[in-house]
């Protein structure tokens, strides 16, 4: 199984901040902070873990909050080169985030200002969202000019910090009601240079059409129309979840929009009884019925048992194809079935299908064992 994400958070991370705080702070108690922070620890998962560091940080620093950011601010180590990933390193200011939402929503200029120096270092997308329940108007007036700065990271929290439902994070139940105020800012940031912004975009336009579809379709159209290669990939990110339910207007706007003419022959699925731990491969062959060329897409669903006995679908994206007339294309995949941080598995029959063009089709069923 892999390590849990708490583990990448540990006592070490209250220690450094302390170090850097009392660096510009002498008379910070590192001694009574650190103790303080790791009590119960242990039992904590990782965000746990940063909302405990930010309340001691409340009781050890002035009650001034203003004087309180000023000095969290002050502490912060040079602002480290991004890289393509970053591992777990900026989750030392995830308590620092966490204050500002916490401590902060009555004095917005000086949250504003924390928000957007803690964004270049890790994220603000945690704490943006209180500011965007408290005091919307005055928020989105400020990620909309936000959204021409110069920094990719702070363009990136206009974006990821108003996602409907950003994960780790509760969802703005304001913007699933009405996403228009979302996709004003979303407008500004379509065709921005940078990829880490523009997958945050279609992130957030895939949140949006989990609640309403028919937005997400006509955005996503409307943004097709002299679009660049940047901005088709936009479209295409932000469509996926659309595609494996299975949405005619998705795939129609990604070219998949006409049934499949197809057969699906030489079902394998070995073995039939695997053991939670092992893997079980799935192949079959899709051959073109049709007279004509089709273009295809291929995607695999797997209906796994739940801990209630409910089955729940799991959507694999496997490839797209074009099959002339008779012609046929193999599809395979292993799924492997151990115990994941993001997926437990229990024992009882799956069904697995094959989907073309959001058409399913049966493959049939494994029997999952726990031995």
């Amino acid at each position: 199984m892999a390590e849990p994400l708490k583990n990448s958070f540990g006592a070490d991370v209250p220690r450094t901040i302390a170090r850097m705080i009392a660096a510009v702070f002498p008379r910070f108690d590192q001694k009574a902070f650190v103790r303080s922070s790791l009590e119960g620890y242990d039992a904590l998962e990782l965000m746990p873990r940063g909302w405990k560091i930010a309340h001691q940080l409340r009781r050890s620093l002035p009650d001034d909050y203003e004087k309180a950011v000023d000095i969290l601010l002050a502490s912060l180590d040079r602002k480290p080169e991004r890289t393509v990933a970053q591992g777990m390193g900026g989750f030392l200011f995830l308590p620092h985030v966490f204050f500002v939402a916490e401590y902060g929503l009555e004095h917005f200029e000086t949250s504003m200002r924390a928000q957007y120096v803690l964004t270049q270092r890790f994220t603000a997308e945690f704490s943006i969202r209180r500011y965007l329940e408290r005091h919307q108007a005055a928020t989105l007036a400020r990620l909309m000019e936000w959204s021409a700065d110069s920094s990719e990271d702070v363009r990136r929290l206009v974006s990821e910090g108003t996602r409907p439902r950003l994960p780790w994070a509760s969802r703005l139940r304001a913007f699933q009601a009405d996403p228009r105020p979302v996709l004003a800012l979303l407008e500004r940031l379509k065709d921005d240079p940078s990829l880490y912004v523009r997958r945050s975009v279609a992130n957030n336009l895939n949140d949006i059409g989990k609640d309403h579809p028919a937005v997400l379709v006509a955005t996503a159209k409307r943004w097709m129309k002299n679009a660049t290669e940047q901005r088709r990939w936009i479209v295409r990110h932000a469509l996926r979840s659309a595609v494996k339910r299975g949405d005619s207007g998705a795939l129609g706007l990604l070219g998949f929009g006409e049934a499949a003419r197809i057969s699906v022959e030489k079902v394998k699925i070995s073995p039939q009884r695997p053991a939670i731990g092992s893997s079980v491969a799935i192949a079959c062959e899709i051959a073109n019925r049709a007279p004509v060329v089709q273009r295809l897409l291929v995607d695999l669903r797997v209906h796994y048992v739940k801990a209630n006995g409910v089955q729940r679908p799991k959507v694999f994206k496997l490839k797209q194809v074009e099959l002339a007339p008779r012609e046929t294309a193999p599809v395979r995949k292993t799924l492997s079935l151990d115990q994941l941080t993001t997926r437990t598995h229990y024992p009882g029959r799956h069904a697995v299908e094959v989907l073309i063009n959001g058409q399913a089709y049966p493959l049939g069923t494994f029997e999952l064992t726990d031995r």
